[in-house]
């Protein structure tokens, strides 16, 4: 089990289970939302259990996204395709160890100029 919270703590979340390898996305929309490239990983909706949820706050940043965050500190949570059985959770949010790695990056074609990626795993231009 993992378990992981906002910055202000109103929502805590646990997700049952080993977690997938994140990851990282450049397109220009993650890196409004988070501040910086967004780093997740895929879960299923139904190993996922949130306490607080009357403080995420949902933002549909396109038909089919929309992108959850805590209505009190703001911190960037969620990234879910709501016709999809499954949902991203941003991997700063989890308290203690993943026992991850990164696996790739995509959208690289979007991301910052002020930055490179150097780490040598796959890129997807999108």
């Amino acid at each position: 089990m993992h378990r992981g919270s906002c910055l202000c703590g109103k929502i805590t979340f646990r997700v049952e289970g080993e977690l997938a390898p994140p990851d990282a996305c450049h397109c220009s929309r993650c890196r409004k939302h988070s501040g910086h490239y967004f780093a997740s990983t895929e879960v299923a909706k139904d190993r996922l259990f949130v306490e607080g949820d009357e403080f995420v706050r949902w933002y549909s940043s396109s038909e089919k996204v929309r992108r959850g965050f805590c209505s009190v500190c703001g911190s960037s949570l969620f990234f879910d395709p709501p016709h999809r059985d499954w949902i991203a959770i941003a991997m700063g949010a989890f308290d203690g160890a993943t026992n991850t790695r990164l696996a790739l990056h995509i959208f690289v074609a979007d991301k910052g100029d002020y930055y490179e990626i150097a780490d040598g795993l796959p890129q997807n231009a999108r």
